[in-house]
C-alpha cells in the first residue's frame, strides 16, 4: 500500500466500512462520503473516520486532493454523477472498486478466501473464529455479522492471515489472490449476470487459477467444477461423509450436535457444535481444513471455538425459542436459492421432527424468481403452510410478468398465503404456528422483533 491516505466514496455500506476500518488500523488517514448519515456511519465517525454526506467538492477534505498520495475505493451502488467520484475520475486519481481494494489486501497476507453459492458466510466465519482464537489470529473481512464479536471485521496487527468472503457476483472474486481457496457449492446463481450455468461454472474455474503457487485448494466433493489450478497447487476433498477431510460418529441429543473431526494424519473427536443444525457439520469441516491447510489447527483451542461459535447474524439465528413442547420457535435465515432453502427446512425438520413447520418466504430479485420459480416452489411444498410475500427487488427493476405469484401458483400446498411484507406480522400472529423459518435475503427480518413482541408481551 503506497498511498498515505484513502477516501471512501460510499463509505456507509458494511463491507466498505471493514476496509476503512482495517485501512485505519494500519495507520492510514480515512474519509469518505455516504449520502445519508446511519448507526454505521455515526460509529465510524466517533472512530475518526472523517464522514462526509455532501454531494459536493467542498465536502472532501484537503489532505485528500492530491492524486498523488490518495487512493479512491468506491462502490458501485454510488452512481455515476457523484460529485465527489466524478472529481477523483477526472483528476488522475487511482479510483477502485472496493473488490479491487480487498484484492490489494490478499496480496499482501495469507489470504483463505471462501467462495461458493452458498455457505461462504458461515465457513468463513468459522475460520475466523478458530483462528482469532489460536495462536495465529487473523485479519477477515466476512459478509455478515459475527454475533461472538458484532462485527464483520477481525483484526490482528501481527497475523500474516486474512479471512476473505469471495463473492463472486459481478465476478468480485477474480480480484483475489488467494494463499488458501474453498469451494462450497457451485449451484448456479446470478444467472442475471452469468446468464448460463456453464459461464457461472467458468467464472469459478478462473477463481482457481489465482491461487498463489505455494497455495492450496479445497473443494466440496459433489461440484460440477473442473478446476484450472497449477499442478504446484495441491488440491484436496471435504464433504459431510467423504473425502480428504470429513465427519465421523455424528450424534445427536438434548439440542447438540457432536463430531469426529477427520484430516489427513489425524482427527479430533468429540467436536460440539455452538450452532446445532445440521448443515453446520459441513460447514465446520470445510472451516477445520482450511485451518489445517494453514497449518494453524491446534485441536484444544479449535474444538473450544467450534463449542462457542455464536454464528453470524441471519443464519439460523433464533428470535424466539420457548420452552416446552407447544412453545412457539421462529428462526431467520438468509436463504434465497433453493439449495439453501432446501437446507434450512430440512434443519428445522431434523431439530423439530414432530412439530409443524411454517415457512415465511421472501424471494429475492426479480430474476433469480423468474429463473426459480419451478426449484423454489418444489422447495416450499415440504413445508406444511406456506406464507409467501413480495419480491425484494435489491438492485433490480421489474421485470414484466415476474411477481412472486410465478412460485406461489407452483406450489403444491394447499395451505400457502400470498401477502405483502407489511402484512406479516398480522398474518403470523393471528396462525396457530408453532415453528417458523423466516427466509430470505431481503428485509423480512426487520419485521420479526415486532412479531415476537406481539407474541410475548
Amino acid at each position: 500500500m503506497n498511498y498515505p491516505n484513502v477516501y471512501f466514496v460510499g463509505a456507509g455500506g458494511i463491507g466498505m466500512a471493514a476496509i476503512e476500518r482495517y485501512f485505519r488500523s494500519r495507520g492510514i488517514k480515512v474519509a469518505g462520503y455516504d449520502r445519508t448519515p446511519s448507526p454505521l456511519t455515526r460509529c465510524l465517525a466517533d472512530e475518526g473516520i472523517d464522514i462526509s454526506y455532501e454531494d459536493s467538492m467542498d465536502a472532501i477534505p484537503d489532505d485528500f486532493r492530491n492524486p498523488s498520495e490518495t487512493l479512491v475505493v468506491y462502490t458501485p451502488a454510488v452512481p455515476e454523477s457523484n460529485i465527489p467520484l466524478s472529481y477523483f475520475r477526472g483528476n488522475g486519481f487511482n479510483v477502485i472498486k472496493r473488490a479491487e481494494a480487498l484484492g490489494m489486501i490478499t496480496r499482501g497476507s495469507k489470504a483463505i478466501c471462501f467462495a461458493g453459492t452458498h455457505g461462504k458466510t458461515t465457513t468463513s466465519s468459522m475460520c475466523a473464529h478458530i483462528l482469532h482464537s489460536g495462536p495465529a489470529g487473523c485479519n477477515a473481512f466476512l459478509g455478515g455479522i459475527l454475533r461472538n464479536y458484532g462485527s464483520n471485521l477481525l483484526l490482528s496487527s501481527t497475523s500474516p492471515y486474512s479471512v476473505v468472503e469471495a463473492d463472486e457476483y459481478d465476478r468480485s472474486f477474480h480480484r483475489l489472490t488467494p494463499y488458501i481457496a474453498v469451494i462450497t457449492a457451485t449451484d448456479p446463481d446470478h444467472l442475471d449476470i452469468y446468464g448460463t450455468e456453464d459461464a457461472y461454472l467458468e467464472s469459478f474455474a478462473r477463481f482457481t487459477e489465482l491461487i498463489r503457487p505455494d497455495g492450496k485448494l479445497l473443494l466440496h466433493t459433489d461440484l460440477k467444477l473442473r478446476p484450472r489450478a497449477t499442478d504446484s497447487v495441491e488440491t484436496y476433498y471435504y464433504s459431510r461423509s467423504e473425502g480428504d477431510y470429513h465427519a465421523e460418529n455424528i450424534s445427536y441429543g438434548n439440542g447438540t450436535i457432536l463430531f469426529d473431526f477427520v484430516y489427513p494424519g489425524g482427527r479430533i473427536n468429540s467436536i460440539e457444535l455452538g450452532v446445532p443444525v445440521d448443515i453446520n457439520i459441513e460447514n465446520a469441516v470445510a472451516a477445520l481444513a482450511a485451518c489445517h491447510l494453514a497449518q494453524e489447527l491446534h485441536p484444544a483451542s479449535a474444538a473450544a471455538a467450534m463449542a462457542s461459535y455464536m454464528g453470524a447474524e441471519r443464519r439460523f439465528q433464533f428470535h424466539l425459542k420457548e420452552s416446552g413442547p407447544d412453545g412457539h420457535v421462529i428462526i431467520d435465515d438468509y436463504a434465497h436459492h433453493p439449495a439453501e432453502l432446501a437446507q434450512s427446512i430440512a434443519s428445522v425438520r431434523a431439530l423439530y421432527p414432530h412439530r409443524r413447520l411454517t415457512v415465511a418466504f421472501q424471494p429475492h430479485l426479480y430474476s433469480r424468481t423468474r429463473d426459480f420459480a419451478d426449484e423454489f416452489a418444489q422447495v416450499l411444498s415440504r413445508a406444511d403452510e406456506v406464507i409467501l410475500t413480495d419480491i425484494y427487488p435489491a438492485r433490480e427493476e421489474p421485470i414484466p410478468g415476474v411477481s412472486s405469484r410465478v412460485i406461489f401458483d407452483k406450489i403444491k400446498n394447499s395451505e400457502k398465503t400470498l401477502i405483502s411484507k407489511e402484512d406479516f406480522v398480522n398474518t403470523v400472529k393471528n396462525r396457530n404456528f408453532e415453528i417458523l423459518l423466516a427466509a430470505g435475503a431481503g428485509d423480512l427480518n426487520l419485521y420479526l422483533p415486532a412479531l415476537v413482541k406481539e407474541l410475548t408481551v
